[in-house]
């Protein structure tokens, strides 16, 4: 397939043969002569541990540190982590490699590399795994994948596969490793419509590092075939490396576990506040910790018939049983778990992801509910955020989260809460769905549980645990955490809108786009390059193209003596359409013709006041809610515009006050708004992804706008100060989903015009009250506390009076066959009324009640006693027929029913039908 690829000269230079492993048949390259076996799990056990592989102990960070510096020595530039949370990608949610920092624009080569070659240590989450989390003793949810990188062109290589290998190999020698112990196994890689050569690097049955040579591209005409798919050789080749930090932690100390190297303060804590005796220096437990762990990597875990069979393999070894040896992993396990889960959400958290029904936040929640369950499961009684405490005490290299840890807090009591409520409610919902299928006779299957835990969060655990106890079976795998963060990791891709007139316009040039570098003008001359239907293209233009949330431009385009009404302003791939207005008589406008534009000044300005606006009030939301803000969508209108930011709970009045406050005082201040065009990779190094507020434009250059402190790459127009903005009236806000608040807001004219309908409003309110405006408040509460007071007696009246109707009723009740029956008329009662009257008269077990009442079209309600009942008695069929009668609908239960209808002139006749059927059924 790409057997050439692996032909590289360093092997053969330095006393490497190839060989194929007896096992599994793959390719690998070994200095052992007599090695026959490529070194990778379940080829080779893990033999390490106990047996450590390095010449000493590395904790995280001395490894990461002796990683960083190696390649530093080999001529590479260190570059800072990117967040946990790929803030530069619209395609996946969380960072799943270090080649994920650089994708799409650097690896396409539209855009320069930070630093080439680069070395790097990138925290990761990957959460495919995440139900063998813990009995593996090797899986992890987060991880940093060290990394060096090169991107090479065909005229600039930097270095490709020899001197990657050598590298690699200096790197391990420097560790202290047997040379003898190494394997650099064959495994071509494809993913993301690249692909390549690959050697993964094995130590001891443990991939500790993996070299990935990407220079092929997914082609449907490519002549190289992997995994099925064809590929052809890119311009650009990429070294693409990642080196597990934790499980290199790991070779080092040879410990049982990857969590007992990589985090043993927290791990010894959690199995002191579970009960769990978690002594590795002796002898006999830390032997059945390392048996689990060798034979656990030759399996997969996820599934509970491969784990028991797990048990029973290491029970054999160690002469105990499978179920003795269950009582004592377990709750080792899970400990293990809820240590590596809370280091996940402390990267998750501390990288600003705020929990929530969506996208990252959907996946941050995933993992902190699963961790209570845990916590739960295993009677540990601290609050979550203790645990992630102890992990930022170990992790002084990311100071960051020790300055988010109040918001970290605060994030988790919320959710704490919430999972407490979730799991109250939860059962009911689940008991309710798992009725519907036990009368089906079926199990309630895995789309219905994964529906509930996305609609209500509620724990597959939970969901099984309550349709077991009204004896219905869920059809539930054992990876279904794995499942529920694969389905959500990745974003749903829109499908490509067809471009109209493409082959058109595929032949015109970018339109040179005059607003930016002329905000204020208005007025321009452009010369036609095309006209098709009522659409013209020109080869500059002063009208902005709808885009980024703010509606296009409007404006008039004279040309010669006809005036034309330019409605719509739409680009595609950087030319400019301009439709116009459906004229009667012929478009008399041709090729060459010049034209003379003009923009609609006044919707212009309001757009422009409004988008400088969202600037600054994300710019004072951020100051008052706290630096986790992150703009989740935006929507600019000439009298208004709205700002979606992610937070974890409501913004309250006094919130709202400061955020208007602040926003108002950068207007006073009359700050420049500062725009720039700069290169990506530049403007990242300076300003970080929150540039990437408003979503990720394309290309290599990108323009920065600077608002008060908020900057970001933003294409709209705006104010070229904030003074022109003009006063900001935040008008409302709403939360639109769980984790996002919608602030709606105006400014300058339209501020003011929303100020005077409020205005208006409380004059109009103060005048129907006969009060000045500055008594409505003390003027609203004494009537809203009189009308209480007067809702109070008049329930008390109308049961009274229903009592009155009640005995009444009942002392002119009829008799047929010892059952008193009575049919009756109680206008301007509801139905609430009328159904606690008929249960009361029949609360007497020979009554039967039917009372029909003409209260917002006709109400009936009727209740029979049970011995009424008993002699044949339904009330549900009676009160169906008269509520049809009457133009609507109705019944219930035998012993009691209610219903309706809209025709008022049918209540006599409806009266007489219920008449004849109560006798009719005492009859029969």
């Amino acid at each position: 397939m790409l057997e050439e690829e692996y032909d590289i000269n360093f092997f053969y230079e330095n006393g490497f043969i190839r060989k194929q492993c007896q096992k599994c048949g793959s390719s690998f390259w070994t200095r052992d002569r007599d090695r026959d076996t490529c070194g990778d799990a379940p080829c080779d056990p893990y033999s390490f541990i106990g047996n450590p592989v390095f010449k000493k102990k590395f904790n995280l960070a001395q490894m990461r540190e002796f990683y960083l510096s190696y390649f530093e020595k080999n001529g590479h530039t260190r570059i800072e982590r990117y967040p946990v949370i790929a803030r530069w990608r619209n395609d996946i949610y969380l960072t799943i490699a270090s080649i994920a920092d650089f994708q799409p624009f650097v690896t396409s080569g539209q855009v320069a590399p930070p630093a080439n070659p680069l070395t790097i240590s990138q925290p990761c989450i990957r959460l495919s795994d995440l139900d063998a989390v813990g009995r593996s003793g090797r899986h992890l949810t987060t991880f940093e994948m060290m990394a060096h990188h090169a991107f090479n062109k065909t005229d600039n290589e930097i270095y490709w596969k020899d001197r990657t290998i050598q590298l690699c190999d200096g790197l391990l020698n420097e560790l202290g490793v047997d040379p003898f112990a190494v394997t650099y196994k064959e495994e071509p890689w494809a993913g993301g419509g690249n692909a390549g050569a690959c050697v993964e690097v094995l130590i001891g049955g443990l991939e500790v590092a993996t070299l990935v040579f990407m220079n092929l591209q997914q082609s449907k005409d490519g002549d190289i075939v992997i995994k099925g798919d064809t590929y052809r050789k890119m311009d650009n080749y990429i070294v693409d490396t990642g080196y597990g930090l934790e499980r290199l932690v790991w070779a080092s100390q040879g410990t049982p576990t990857v969590y007992d190297a990589i985090f043993p303060e927290v791990v010894g804590e959690l199995m002191e506040l579970a009960g769990v005796e978690h002594r590795l220096e002796d002898k006999d437990y830390a032997n059945i910790l390392s048996q689990n762990a060798r034979l656990a990597g030759l399996m997969d875990v996820s599934e509970k018939a491969n784990l028991l069979e797990l048990r029973k393999q290491v029970a054999s070894n160690i002469g105990i049983t499978a179920d003795k040896l269950g009582t004592i992993m377990e709750p080792v396990e899970t400990a293990y778990a809820i240590a590596d889960h809370a280091r996940c959400i402390t990267f998750m958290l501390g990288d600003g992801i705020i929990p929530s029904n969506v996208k990252a936040g959907y996946l941050a929640r995933l993992v902190i509910r699963r961790t209570m369950k845990m916590m739960q499961d295993l009677g540990i009684k601290i609050p979550l955020s203790d645990i992630i405490q102890m992990h930022i005490n170990h992790l002084p290299e990311y100071p960051e989260f020790a300055d988010r840890f109040d918001v970290i807090n605060d994030i988790l009591d919320n959710e704490e809460k919430k999972f407490q409520e979730t799991l109250q409610r939860g059962k009911k919902l689940i008991q309710k769905s798992a009725k519907h299928y036990k009368k089906k006779g079926e199990k309630m299957p895995l789309d219905t549980v994964i529906d509930m835990y996305d609609s209500h969060g509620i724990p597959a655990e939970i969901s099984k645990e309550a349709a077991s106890e009204v004896g219905v079976e869920v059809e539930l795998p054992d990876n279904f955490y794995s499942l529920v963060a694969e389905r959500h990791s990745k974003s749903v891709q829109e499908e490509e809108k067809e471009i109209p007139y493409a082959d058109r316009l595929k032949k015109l040039p970018p339109t040179k786009r005059l607003f930016y570098d002329e905000p204020k003008r208005m007025e321009f001359e452009a010369v036609v390059l095309d006209v098709f239907d009522n659409n013209i293209v020109l080869d500059s233009t002063l009208l902005y193209p709808e885009g980024g949330g703010q509606p296009p431009d409007q404006g008039t385009f004279m040309v010669d003596d006809a005036l034309l009404k330019v409605i719509d302003v739409q680009i595609f791939n950087g030319v400019v359409i301009h439709t116009i207005e459906e004229i009667e008589d012929e478009l008399h406008i041709r090729k060459g013709d010049m034209v003379t534009g003009k923009v609609d000044e006044k919707r212009r300005m309001a757009h422009a006041r409004n988008h400088t606006a969202t600037h600054i009030i994300n710019d004072a939301a951020r100051q008052v809610l706290g630096e986790h803000i992150w703009q989740a969508g935006a929507q600019k209108f000439a009298d208004r515009a709205r700002l979606d930011i992610s937070h974890y709970k409501r913004i309250v009045p006094e919130e709202i006050n400061e955020i208007e406050m602040i926003a108002n005082q950068m207007v006073m201040e009359n700050k420049r708004v500062i725009s720039e065009w700069m290169d990506r990779s530049t403007a990242e190094k300076r300003y970080g992804f929150s540039l990437y507020q408003g979503g990720v434009p394309p290309g290599d250059r990108i323009r920065v706008l600077h608002v008060g402190s908020d900057i970001e790459a933003c294409a709209g127009t705006h104010c070229t100060f904030t003074g022109q903005v003009g006063p900001i009236k935040i008008l409302k806000t709403e939360r639109i989903q769980d984790g996002v608040e919608r602030i709606e807001y105006a400014a300058g004219e339209s501020a003011v015009i929303a100020l005077q309908a409020r205005d208006k409003l409380l004059r109009s309110s103060a005048e129907t009250l006969r009060v000045s405006t500055e008594q409505l408040p003390s003027t609203i509460e004494r009537f809203f506390t009189e009308w209480k007071e007067f809702k109070k007696e008049n329930t008390r009246l109308k049961k009274e009076l229903a009592e009155s109707h009640v005995n009444q009723l009942i002392e002119n009740a009829e008799y047929l066959k010892d059952i008193r029956f009575i049919i009756s008329r109680i206008d301007g009662a509801d139905a609430d009324e009328l159904t606690r009257m008929t249960g009361k008269l029949a609360s007497s077990d020979d009554i039967v009640a039917v009372l029909l009442s003409e209260h917002e079209g006709v109400k009936i309600a009727a209740a029979a006693g049970d011995r009424a009942v008993s002699k044949g008695v339904n009330v549900g069929n009676i009160v169906h027929e008269m509520a049809s009668l009457t133009g609507g609908g109705g019944g219930g239960k035998p012993s009691m029913a209610r219903g309706g209808g809209q025709d008022s002139s049918k209540m006599d006749e409806s009266l007489a039908l219920g008449r004849r059927m109560i006798e009719e059924q005492l009859r029969d």
